[in-house]
C-alpha cells in the first residue's frame, strides 16, 4: 500500500524538494498553497514525471483560519491515512522588531506557527491511534541563532522550535516521530534578488533528501532535530 504525505506550501522551494522525493520514492501526495495556478502546474509535472503517484490539493492561504479550517475539511474528505505530515509553510519579512508594523508579529506568527499548531492537532489523532507517523516541522537556524532584521520571523522561528520539542516529548509513548528541521540560507525564492552566488547556498533537495533519510530509519530510533549550514556558513 501506497503511503501518503501532507505537504503545506508544496510549490516551491523546499516543499516543492520534498514533494519530489517523497514522490519519487512512491507516496502520494497532498499540499496547498495561495496560488491555484501553480497548485494545477505541480499535479500535472508530478504525475506526468512519477507515474504511480497522485498528487491532491487545494488552494489555501494558511495565515487564514477560516481558509486553513477549508484545508482541513478537504484532506479529511479523501478519507486515507496519513502517514506522514510536513509543517512547511512559512514566510520572511525582513525587520527590526523596533520599527516594524505592528501587524508583522501576528501574521508571522499565524503563517509560521499557528499553521503547524492547528494542522498538527487535526492530524496527530490518527497518528496516535495507528501508532505510527511522522511530523517534521520547518523551522530554521533563525529558530536557534538571532539575527539583525529578523524581527518577528525569528520570534515567529523560535516558537515553531518549541513546540516541535513539546510534541516530541508528547508524542514518544505513542510511537509517533517528531523532528525539527533548522535549515540555514537555502535557494529559495526568499533570497530572490539577493546579489549572491547560487553556491553560496544550500539546495532545497539537500533538505528533501535529509527528510527522507530521517522517516526512513527504523521505528527504533528518531532524529529528534536536523541542523543544516551552507558550507562555507551563515549568510
Amino acid at each position: 500500500m501506497q503511503g501518503y504525505i501532507l505537504v503545506t506550501g508544496g510549490t516551491k522551494g523546499i516543499g516543492r524538494a520534498v514533494i519530489d522525493q517523497f514522490a519519487r520514492e512512491g507516496f502520494h501526495i497532498i499540499t496547498c498553497s495561495r496560488n491555484e495556478k501553480d497548485l494545477q502546474k505541480l499535479k500535472l509535472e508530478i504525475e506526468q514525471k512519477y507515474t504511480f503517484s497522485k498528487l491532491y490539493y487545494q488552494e489555501a492561504d494558511l495565515s487564514d483560519r477560516a481558509s486553513l479550517q477549508a484545508f482541513e475539511k478537504y484532506v479529511k474528505g479523501l478519507g486515507v491515512q496519513l502517514d506522514v505530515l510536513v509543517n512547511n509553510s512559512g514566510l520572511f519579512i525582513p525587520g527590526k522588531i523596533t520599527e516594524e508594523d505592528d501587524e508583522t508579529l501576528p501574521y508571522m506568527i499565524n503563517t509560521n506557527l499557528y499553521s503547524a499548531y492547528y494542522l498538527t492537532k487535526a492530524f496527530v489523532p490518527g497518528m496516535i491511534q495507528r501508532r505510527a507517523g511522522h511530523i517534521f516541522n520547518l523551522c530554521s537556524t533563525a529558530s536557534i541563532t538571532p539575527y539583525v532584521n529578523g524581527g518577528s520571523y525569528g520570534i515567529s522561528k523560535y516558537a515553531l522550535y518549541g513546540m516541535t520539542k513539546v510534541l516530541r516529548e508528547e508524542l514518544k509513548e505513542h510511537n509517533v516521530r517528531v523532528t525539527a528541521i533548522l535549515p540555514g540560507a537555502t535557494l529559495t525564492a526568499s533570497w530572490e534578488g539577493v546579489d549572491l552566488p547560487p553556491e553560496r547556498f544550500m539546495k532545497a533537495e539537500d533538505v528533501a533528501m535529509a527528510i527522507w533519510g530521517a522517516y526512513t530509519m527504523s521505528v527504533n530510533s528518531v532524529v529528534e532535530e536536523i541542523l543544516i549550514r551552507p558550507q562555507l556558513g551563515d549568510i
